[in-house]
């Protein structure tokens, strides 16, 4: 896109990345809008659009506009897949997250852009004071948002808004799983970038259905448990497992004590639960608390190794073009180590 200021200055550099499910009569408005905005201001800019396994014709829709370039999944991966796929196929400095739906507003992107560069921030998420949401996605966000305070305590009120503005580096050593996409800011934020945060407009839905249910919520809260342990264990686990251990051990010894005295008033121990429960209650719980633990730390470190992503690119729409073949899709499904396709 070329730049059409005239004080000398470096255009914007935005990648904007939008994930879609099944939005084939939402995106080509909001991505029209995008490039009314980004002219008017002079960016220089590209729009992806990630495709989670849309049926309806979204990916053809959203690619026969200009400035857009689709990357199609097999299937539907989630909106967190989308996300990461969409941050490590950015090429410009500046990423912008967007729901396909049109309830962000693109004229609060030169808002987001503003308030990083004046406050020297990584990171400015979108706060939805007003927001055009049901009363039961009301109830069911101020819960969540309720959680993420006690088990995160992130500087952010409404991590769940998608408008969000990032520097690219951000994204150099972060992967993405499960339900992250909701709490990146933390995330992020644990690692030691500075997060800011303004209010945003909020739009009601122009057509179709939500995409949020009770399982994503589930495994959002899930998914809060994880970074609560990751931030406050991650390089001394011990702290949290000894505790446990001391209190399994407590347990145990409780029981001890009552089998001592069980065998010591010669009653038969073995019409009692006491000895059973002495050592259950030490090596169960243990045992499969470690295994859980472990478990999700091997998994971290198989993404961070591994460089293929676990979701699979099917083809690139760039300008109305289809690509398909490993030649075309290298930059996008192979991430490596933080590698990117090269801006132009």
């Amino acid at each position: 896109m070329t730049s059409n200021r005239t004080d000398g200055s470096d255009p914007i550099e935005l990648s904007i990345v939008i994930p879609v499910f099944n939005e084939k009569d939402n995106i080509q408005a909001l991505i029209d809008e995008i490039n009314s905005v980004g002219s008017k201001d002079g960016w220089k800019y590209e729009i992806i659009v990630v495709d989670d396994g849309s049926t309806d014709g979204s990916a053809q829709a959203a690619g026969s506009k200009p400035n857009v370039t689709v990357i199609r999944f097999r299937r539907n991966f989630g909106q967190t897949a989308a996300f990461d796929a969409g941050f490590h196929a950015a090429r410009y400095k500046y990423i912008v997250t967007m729901d396909g739906d049109g309830q962000n507003d693109p004229n609060d992107i030169p808002n987001l852009i503003a308030h990083l560069n004046a406050n020297d921030l990584d990171v400015v998420s979108g706060w939805r004071v007003d927001r055009q949401d049901t009363v039961s996605k009301h109830v069911i966000s101020r819960g969540a948002n309720l959680l993420r305070k006690i088990f995160l305590n992130d500087s952010i009120h409404d991590s769940g808004c998608s408008l969000k503005i990032y520097r690219r580096e951000c994204f150099d050593s972060v992967r993405l799983y499960g339900e992250m996409h909701r709490f990146v800011p933390a995330l992020l934020e644990m690692r030691g970038f500075s997060i800011g945060e303004i209010a945003v407009n909020h739009r009601p839905r122009r057509s179709g259905k939500t995409k949020y249910n009770a399982v994503r919520t589930i495994k959002g809260l899930a998914d809060i448990v994880l970074l609560w342990f990751w931030r406050t264990y991650s390089v001394r686990p011990i702290h949290l497992l000894g505790g446990i251990g001391v209190l399994f051990f407590l347990i145990s010894a409780f029981f001890g004590i009552r089998t001592l005295y069980l065998f010591v008033a010669d009653q038969k121990l073995s019409s009692t639960l006491e000895p059973l429960l002495t050592v259950f209650s030490f090596i169960a719980g243990l045992l499969f608390l470690s295994l859980g633990i472990l478990t999700d730390i091997l998994i971290k470190i198989y993404y961070a190794i591994v460089p293929e992503p676990y979701y699979s690119v099917w083809e690139v729409i760039r300008n109305g073009t289809t690509e398909r073949g490993k030649e075309h899709l290298e930059g996008f499904e192979r991430r490596g180590h933080g590698s990117r396709p090269n801006a132009d």
